[in-house]
């Protein structure tokens, strides 16, 4: 059964990605919890990510953009670089996503990903992801039950890492 939109929990949303626009564009950064499953595996549940403003002629392909459309934010990969610099726009997709998305103008795009902040470690996300992160990937494009064991195994993965050591004697 569908659900029908809340108008009140659209708007909210929609202001907090107003929000979060104005403070990348006028502060040069800022600190962004995504939600959503698009960028399986590279990005997973309660990672924090550090944009930097940034123009499409200052992002190559490989970079994960931010970008806002519909009153929402979105951070997927770029895929593709067509048009001049005058009207450059940016083809993207999320890793775990089988379509790209339809182009993103330099009005949309606000900023590109400096650092993942993933249970207290830095990571510089690469252009390229690795053999195992495609295979992974192609999975969840294919199966939504790929992306659940995906989060599930990370979110068991991080229950095992915050377990307390037993004091040694």
């Amino acid at each position: 059964m569908k659900q029908l939109a809340d108008p009140a929990l659209d708007a909210v949303d929609a202001l907090k990605c107003e929000l979060a626009g104005d403070v990348l564009r006028s502060s040069g950064s800022l600190r962004f919890a995504p939600t959503g499953s698009s960028m399986l595996p590279t990005i997973l549940p309660g990672d924090v990510l550090t944009l930097e403003r940034a123009a499409s002629e200052g992002v190559s392909k490989g970079d994960i953009v931010l970008f806002t459309r519909n009153r929402r934010l979105f951070a997927h990969r770029v895929v593709e670089k067509v048009g001049e610099s005058s009207g450059m726009r940016l083809i993207t997709q999320g890793d775990g996503m089988a379509l790209p998305d339809p182009p993103v103008t330099e009005s949309e795009l606000l900023g590109k990903v400096a650092f993942i902040l993933r249970n207290g470690r830095l990571i510089h996300p690469s252009p390229r992801q690795r053999l195992s992160e495609r295979a992974v990937s192609v999975l969840v494009r294919r199966f939504d039950a790929a992306a659940r064991i995906v989060v599930g195994l990370h979110q068991i993965r991080q229950t095992l890492q915050e377990q307390p050591t037993p004091c040694q004697s």
